[in-house]
């Protein structure tokens, strides 16, 4: 979920978690499990991918919030774990489209829901299908590249020249160096590119990741649930930094997407 709609770091914070617990508590009454994954969020055994997002919708207004204007929704697709001999194989569904058909999937899915950026929407080196994606609702949708970027410039710079997507995933120690973490996201915002700061889902207690989120001016980092601690970690060193900057923080909020329609 993507709390746009705070003022502050800290009231997203508190939006954020009151979200997830009223989501711990919908799926406790519907009989789900609500232990949690190593990135800290619930994996209940769902029968749709429309269900999971109805999911949250309901959770969002039952922590008193509304969807689509205090928060959004941020999907991973991992898609390069559904393509299999050039097909997306979406099992629960019992669907396998082509990257044409998948793109007509999301352009429904961000028609019916409040979602306001997908990650990872294509295999990895589905070039083509990336930039059909994003001629089609490149302008509606964040569209964030993590495998198919990697952290690395030659292929960011091979996607800003075909114009694959308008944001990038950053992972630090994915690409090895802070002087190429820099460079990426240097590259991101000179292309007018949104740059997401992200962890890893095997982590640490190491806050790094919250001070160059603050530092590269990024707008948006990626740390998981309220739940954990090597998750919260970051989030409680967020809200330091925030406490340290006083009058002077700036929390980005629904700015971060300005260059969506």
């Amino acid at each position: 979920i993507t709390p746009v709609g705070a003022p502050t770091f800290s009231d997203a914070l508190r939006m954020g978690t009151e979200i997830f617990q009223s989501l711990k508590s919908l799926l406790r009454k519907q009989g789900f499990s609500t232990n949690v994954g190593d990135e800290g969020g619930f994996a209940p055994s769902l029968k749709s991918n429309a269900e999971a997002i109805e999911l949250i919708i309901k959770a969002i207004e039952k922590a008193g919030y509304a969807p689509g204007v205090d928060c959004f929704i941020a999907l991973d697709a991992a898609a390069s774990e559904l393509y299999h001999d050039g097909k997306y194989v979406l099992e629960r569904e019992n669907r396998t489209l082509d990257s044409a058909e998948i793109t007509e999937f999301y352009e429904r899915l961000i028609s019916d829901y409040p979602i306001i950026s997908i990650e990872d929407a294509l295999h990895e080196d589905d070039w083509e299908g990336w930039q059909l994606l994003n001629q089609r609702i490149g302008d509606k949708v964040q569209l964030v590249g993590d495998d198919l970027y990697v952290t690395n410039i030659t292929r960011l710079e091979r996607g800003i020249v075909e114009n694959s997507s308008n944001s990038i995933l950053i992972k630090l120690n994915q690409i090895g160096s802070l002087t190429e973490t820099t460079a990426a996201v240097e590259m991101a915002h000179r292309n007018n590119w949104t740059a997401v700061i992200s962890h890893r889902s095997g982590e640490t207690e190491d806050t790094t990741i919250a001070d160059l989120a603050v530092a590269l001016a990024s707008g948006q980092i990626k740390t998981g649930a309220p739940s954990r601690g090597e998750r919260t970690c970051k989030y409680n060193r967020l809200l330091a930094i925030e406490a340290e900057l006083g009058t002077e923080a700036r929390f980005a909020g629904r700015a971060a997407f300005s260059h969506l329609k």
